[in-house]
């Protein structure tokens, strides 16, 4: 199961989300829970309100909150995050949460919005517990040494197919061995 915020194409999408899926996952069963802009709360109320409900998930990939920034501190993005953990080890107790870190956005490193996730990851960073929620952050591998981003789209929020390589590269290796 995958609740990441939409980032243009992880589902089928143009970018090269369905074809790195295909190559790093085409062999697992996957039910993608994205829903294009949604934020912390539509997808807790998403949880609340019956999703996923039926499946009996090994795993569950959660990258979410950017979508928040616009509206939100850090410390208020992480509090949504939280919940949204919360509610997954409700809903599914026996599942591992690889829970990554909001990737960057924006031009530099001194954007607004990215200074927000990266506040942000430092908060939920300590929801990491090492048996159920497992964080990981895979931010460097998106960023040049001069802090601009690398695998995205020119909106400087949505991977292109680079992008989706790399994120499907750092985690395929986690997800894969919870799942045999």
């Amino acid at each position: 199961m995958a609740i990441p915020s939409r980032t243009g194409g992880s589902r089928g999408g143009p970018g090269g989300g369905a074809e790195v899926q295909e190559k790093y996952f085409g062999d697992v069963k996957i039910a993608n829970f994205a829903v294009a802009g949604d934020t912390t709360q539509g997808v807790l109320w998403g949880l609340q309100n019956g999703e996923g409900q039926g499946h009996k998930p090994k795993a569950v990939m959660l990258m979410i909150g950017t979508n928040n920034t616009g509206g939100n501190t850090g410390p208020e993005i992480a509090e949504g995050v939280g919940a949204v953990v919360h509610q997954l080890r409700t809903d599914f107790p026996d599942t591992k949460i690889l829970l990554l870190a909001i990737f960057p956005r924006g031009a530099g490193p001194n954007d607004p919005n990215r200074l927000k996730n990266e506040e942000a990851n430092r908060i939920i960073a300590k929801l990491h517990d090492g048996k159920h929620v497992f964080f990981k952050n895979i931010n460097d591998k998106f960023l040049d040494a001069d802090g601009r981003l690398i695998g995205f789209r020119p909106d400087n929020l949505h991977p292109d197919a680079e992008g989706y390589e790399i994120w499907a590269r750092e985690v395929a290796p986690i997800l894969k061995s919870w799942l045999n």
